[in-house]
């Protein structure tokens, strides 16, 4: 990341659920990471939202990074059911 950007940007790292392993770089908000973000994401063919959390922060090389956790309770199901498409 470059100089202008480092005091905007942070980098959300989702270390479990669906997004498991992806990272992004997203604005900072009023110069602070989100405590929460929803994310859009396709699984078997379906727009999905999950729901994750931070759960901390720290940075590398001057770039601030912050981990989240997936929230499996608030998130769209992830398994495809066989029911509900009549």
């Amino acid at each position: 990341m470059s100089g202008d950007t480092a005091g905007v940007q942070y980098v959300a790292e989702f270390i479990d659920g669906p997004l498991e392993g992806d990272f992004e770089h997203r604005a900072l908000v009023s110069g602070k990471p989100e405590t929460r973000v929803g994310m859009v994401a396709a699984v078997d063919g379906l727009e999905s939202l999950f729901w994750y959390d931070a759960v901390d922060q720290h940075h590398v090389n001057g770039q601030l990074r912050v981990r989240f956790r997936f929230d499996a309770g608030d998130s769209d199901p992830v398994e495809f059911d066989e029911d509900n498409n009549d």
